[in-house]
């Protein structure tokens, strides 16, 4: 896991707007999937970008605040 605290925040959102896509993606690959072993590994796949956009949201969060 790298140092998220040491990017700019234009990298941040750089981030942010990257793993929002990934998971629009993902979205869009579960409803078009079929069989349960592949929409369960896109639902882990889906929780964990979510899991790294919060992450990364409150770390946004908190630079916006000083």
């Amino acid at each position: 896991m790298s140092n998220e605290t040491s990017l700019s925040l234009d990298e941040l959102n750089d981030r942010i707007a990257i793993l929002e896509d990934n998971i629009r993606q993902l979205i869009e690959q579960a409803a078009a999937a079929s069989g349960e072993q592949s929409e369960a590994r896109i639902a882990d796949r889906i929780n964990q970008q979510n899991d790294e956009l919060d992450r990364l949201l409150k770390i946004r969060e908190t630079r916006q605040k000083k």
